[in-house]
């Protein structure tokens, strides 16, 4: 598996009872900030870029803080924030005595970040906080989400005469919330005066009678992407939308205690100690808001669009914890069975299965479970099955030490093997992957120690299906020349002469022809054929050892997750016209840079 950056993590709590219930019950005030900690934790997976944190403290009297957010980078963000916010929780302002407890407060957000628009830095981690003098209008968001157009939205943001200082998703969707949470502050501003309110009675108004879903209503619909959209305002005001196909997920759970949000439903189980049947999933469109009273609300902020949830998040990216995850990702592996026996001739006498760790390892007992079965079928001896974990994967090597030719070299011993699990010349050696994205961790690595142990036969198993088209979702996955099954299908139609298909796709996606023209790259060819050509282009020079890849058809895909349909990644079918039009986008570089 090539390494890749995840969709980003979310994490929200709003406590429902005073701060003095948590103290009296659980012995500390921090119970809000605690559980946050922990759901964050549990999410670590998730990002690994940045983390970040925001607090808003209920009434708060004039002249102190009530909104409160901290951030850091690298991997151990998560530390340093809560490192940070502790100290400040045991050190207050020594000229400030009467001041309150910082991050003592009702409502929480947390964020991890893995960015995927190739934009870091720490003014680019989550969450993002805008400011101003009457409480409402204090806004802070964070998400797991990509937008893919942003440029139309900017465009629209600076017609109507704003001037966004930084062109990101991020501070563009700020700008434009935060823009509707002012208007509909102003319209609650000249109800109170209506009404004959003045001073402070305004303010409490307002932070009383603020509809977020207006907000919402008027801002979201301007995005296309996948997205989970999370936010506190000063008054008190706490929502998360969900996008209305449904592509990025969110969990929600609720007592008389607590209202929390996770992008995984583990997280909620094993943080709040509950069963999974305790926990809801927001639905498509969807928007769940707690207003300053606490008062819960949810709303339909967007038609639902036909559902697209993210197949990758069960394959890779999500936790394996989840117990419908993990049954999930034991059909994927148990489904290649019937392919993986034909490849050895049916000779599991004489074949050794492994994986590659460590997140096909669940697929990898799925498949052994179809390997057994098999054999039960048949009256053959369990023995004759031989599960090895062959492949190990070391420390992360410091490469950037090095440059060029050292540097791969180096990079290929990420990954060893153990050696006399094989008997060189007799033995077929199959390793099962979750995913095979640019194939440069098979050509620099895996394919090299593999051969180490001189098999007969090389099989490498994909759970999932060829990668052939760019994710513009939240997947770090956005150039087409870069997948090993692309750059196949194109060496078969430079080989067969019929490059005119390259330059009649490049038209038609100039063109803007509706619908997705790069699919047609593939359809001259079957996935044998495509597979076999990504032999070639993957075997290092020094390997004569066969090699066959196996990869999940869509129809299996299909049938391990039914949940989850989203597959444009494999199949080029985009959920958003933003979609389709970045993946022609994509195409048309690549082309171009072909050309040059």
């Amino acid at each position: 598996m090539d390494p890749l950056k995840h969709e980003c993590g979310i994490a929200m709590v709003r406590l429902r009872k005073p701060l003095d219930y948590y103290e009296k019950k659980y012995g500390t005030k921090r119970f809000g900030l605690e559980k946050l900690y922990l759901m964050m934790e549990k999410q670590h997976n998730r990002g690994q870029e940045g983390a970040g944190l925001a607090c808003v403290k209920l009434d708060q009297t004039p002249g102190h803080e009530y909104m409160y957010r901290e951030k850091a980078e690298g991997k151990d963000a998560i530390t340093k924030v809560f490192a940070s916010v502790y100290k400040q929780i045991a050190n207050p302002v020594a000229d400030e005595p009467d001041a309150p407890v910082p991050y003592m407060g009702e409502l929480y957000m947390g964020h991890l970040r893995y960015s995927t628009t190739g934009k870091g830095g720490l003014k680019y981690v989550h969450p993002f906080l805008r400011r101003n003098n009457w409480k409402a209008k204090n806004l802070c968001l964070c998400g797991n989400f990509n937008m893919t157009n942003i440029s139309e939205v900017f465009d629209f943001l600076t017609s109507q005469g704003q001037y966004p200082r930084i062109y990101s998703d991020s501070y563009i969707l700020l700008e434009l919330m935060g823009h509707r949470l002012d208007r509909e502050v102003e319209r609650l501003f000249a109800e109170a005066q209506a009404q004959g309110l003045s001073g402070l009675d305004i303010t409490h108004y307002i932070d009383s009678h603020v509809n977020t879903a207006n907000v919402l209503r008027t801002t979201m619909p301007h995005f296309d992407g996948g997205y989970v959209m999370c936010g506190l305002t000063g008054s008190g005001e706490f929502f998360t939308m969900r996008d209305p196909a449904g592509i990025r997920p969110a969990f929600y759970y609720i007592d008389d205690e607590v209202i929390a949000v996770a992008s995984e439903r583990p997280v909620l189980q094993t943080t709040f100690s509950i069963d999974a049947n305790e926990i809801n999933e927001l639905t498509p469109g969807k928007a769940l808001m707690v207003n300053a009273a606490g008062e819960i609300n949810f709303e339909q902020i967007i038609v639902p669009a036909p559902y697209s949830a993210c197949s990758f998040e069960r394959i890779y990216f999500s936790r394996g914890n989840d117990s419908d995850i993990h049954k999930e990702r034991k059909r994927l592996g148990f489904q290649l069975r019937d392919e993986i026996l034909r490849s050895i001739d049916c000779d599991i006498e004489h074949s050794v299965f492994s994986y590659i760790p460590n997140t096909a390892e669940v697929a990898y007992h799925g498949m052994m479970d179809g390997i057994r079965q098999h054999c039960v079928e048949r009256g053959l001896p369990l023995s004759l099955v031989r599960a090895e974990k062959v492949v190990w994967k070391d420390i992360k090597l410091r490469t950037f030490i090095t440059e060029g030719n050292s540097r791969n070299n180096l990079a290929a011993h990420v990954y060893d093997v153990t050696f006399g699990t094989v008997e060189p010349g007799v033995d077929n050696l199959v390793v099962i992957d979750d995913s095979i994205v640019r194939g440069t961790t098979l050509r620099e690595s895996i394919i090299k120690i593999l051969d180490r142990l001189h098999p007969r036969k090389i099989v490498i198993v994909s759970s999932a299906p060829q990668i052939r088209y760019p994710d513009f979702y939240g997947i770090d996955m956005s150039r087409i020349g870069e997948f090993i099954a692309f750059q196949a299908a194109v060496a078969l139609i430079k080989e067969k002469g019929m490059q005119a298909i390259l330059t009649e796709v490049y038209e038609a996606c100039k063109r803007g022809e509706e619908g997705n023209p790069v699919r047609k790259i593939y359809e001259s060819f079957s996935a044998q054929e495509i597979n076999e050509k990504m032999v070639e282009l993957l075997r290092p020079e020094d390997v004569s050892t066969p090699i066959q890849l196996i990869f999940q058809s869509l129809d299996g895909l299909h049938e391990a997750i039914p949940s989850h349909p989203g597959d444009w990644y494999f199949s080029g079918h985009y959920p958003t016209k933003g979609g389709e039009r970045l993946c022609k986008e994509s195409y048309m570089n690549w082309f171009e840079q072909q050309t040059l």
